[in-house]
């Protein structure tokens, strides 16, 4: 009998000790999983500034995890389905379209850099030389559409309605047009640059990301482009709740790191700036 219960104690000890284990084990990957930060970004401009960030986050003791998307849609529904930290990807008109239409529960983390949206031309140097009918092609990203008619409007090739807010414009809100220029508005972003290379249109508006891709810089090849005064920031977008967590500060933090100023201003001369 003795022999029994000393038996019953040396498997009662194992199974605690066990236990023990696999909870400091569970412990230890929930404490790896709060030193990572995953964030999802389009590959340029975002993912590449992220790689530079990455030995700055290191010394705050996190690790960062990149996911690289191709289009504006995915990036928000993965933030919202909890398989991302934050994202970083999209300008403030555009978060604050598709948090009003999808109702997100988002937050806008911080502004971190502006790139410069431009219209590109296979035959034109100068925008005013653009025939009569000619074609406009611009992508199906609504929120892009008013930075297209101000670009046009500042250029005297078009005239807006009164009283319209540029931001939110519309084709629809064009009251003048002079040369009859023809608007092709529901091709995908990503699509732009196809079109470009295609000959397809007379001016084609590129976001500057896709525009890298296909080695076009807005100053030096745009035949229009964006003012330095847009108000088309890119930001760190993140969960409402996650706004104040530790995470998000480390990473809006070091995107403004003296560092980064630097490389986006080496690296794009210009055509992207970091935002203060």
């Amino acid at each position: 009998m003795k022999k029994k219960w000393l038996a019953l104690g040396v498997v009662a000890v194992a199974v605690l000790t066990l236990g023990a284990c696999g909870s400091d084990k569970g412990a230890d990957s929930s404490s790896k999983e709060d030193k990572v930060i995953k964030v999802g970004a389009s590959p340029t401009p975002h993912a590449e500034i992220l790689e530079e960030v990455k030995p700055i986050l290191k010394e705050k003791g996190y690790d960062l995890e990149i996911v690289n998307f191709q289009d504006y849609v995915l990036p928000n529904k993965a933030l919202s389905e909890k398989e991302l930290d934050a994202n970083y990807f999209q300008h403030i008109p555009y978060f604050d379209k598709e948090v009003a239409d999808k109702n997100y529960d988002f937050s806008n983390a911080g502004a971190i850099h502006l790139e410069k949206i431009a219209l590109y031309s296979k035959d034109l140097k100068d925008a005013k030389d653009i025939k009569d009918g000619g074609t406009v092609l611009v992508s199906n990203s609504q929120t892009d559409w008013g930075r297209v008619i101000t670009m046009l409007q500042d250029a005297d090739l078009i005239k807006v309605k009164e009283g319209t807010d540029l931001t939110q414009a519309t084709f629809d809100d064009i009251e003048e047009n002079p040369k009859n220029l023809q608007f092709k508005y529901d091709i995908d972003p990503a699509i732009m640059t196809t079109t470009y290379q295609n000959n397809e249109g007379d001016l084609v508006a590129i976001n500057a990301n896709f525009a890298e891709g296909i080695g076009l810089n807005p100053e030096e090849d745009g035949v229009l482009v964006e003012d330095n005064n847009s108000p088309y920031a890119n930001i760190i977008a993140v969960r409402t709740e996650d706004k104040d967590s530790d995470k998000t500060k480390a990473l809006v933090e070091a995107l403004h790191d003296e560092k980064i100023k630097t490389f986006v201003n080496e690296k794009w001369k210009g055509t992207i700036t970091v935002v203060d």
